[in-house]
């Protein structure tokens, strides 16, 4: 009886199976693509300023970035901190992404409150998103900001 009930549940789950992959029309290919170049590009801008969780660095190799705000003229400053693992920085680089698409990359200085600018959107309802990865001597990189900047609110 058990041998019966076994070869039972094994034929209904290999018919499911198969009738799984039968679930399409037949003149249908199962993908279609619609849309035009500016819909993909408007979608990809889109994923760009989906920020991501930053990577957790060693307490003796930790540094700190700090991105601010946006100020009237839609640049950001992108300051280093330093830290603990200061001395093993070999490079610092921040990529932007703007609210319209554009991709800037730019590397900042490896001493103690070195800051650079970056130029982002003006537009106030638009945040842009900027990402920060640094560089050691052993050869790790840690991404340790991954924020939207968004105008100052004051």
């Amino acid at each position: 009886m058990q041998r019966i009930l076994t070869v039972l549940v094994i034929l209904l789950l290999s018919a499911t199976v198969v009738l799984a992959g039968c679930s399409s029309s037949p003149g249908s290919s199962g993908s279609s693509v619609t849309g035009t170049a500016q819909d993909t590009a408007s979608a990809s801008a889109t994923s760009n300023l989906v920020t991501s969780p930053t990577d957790a660095i060693p307490d003796t190799n930790a540094v700190t970035v700090t991105v601010q705000e946006k100020i009237y003229d839609g640049k950001i400053p992108v300051v280093f901190n330093g830290g603990r693992g200061q001395n093993l920085v070999k490079s610092i680089e921040v990529t932007l992404y703007t609210s319209d698409g554009q991709i800037t990359t730019a590397n900042l200085g490896i001493n103690k409150d070195d800051t650079i600018s970056l130029q982002g959107t003006k537009d106030p309802n638009n945040p842009d998103r900027v990402v920060v990865y640094v560089s050691e001597m052993n050869g790790q990189t840690y991404k340790v900001a991954d924020v939207l900047s968004t105008y100052r609110q004051h």
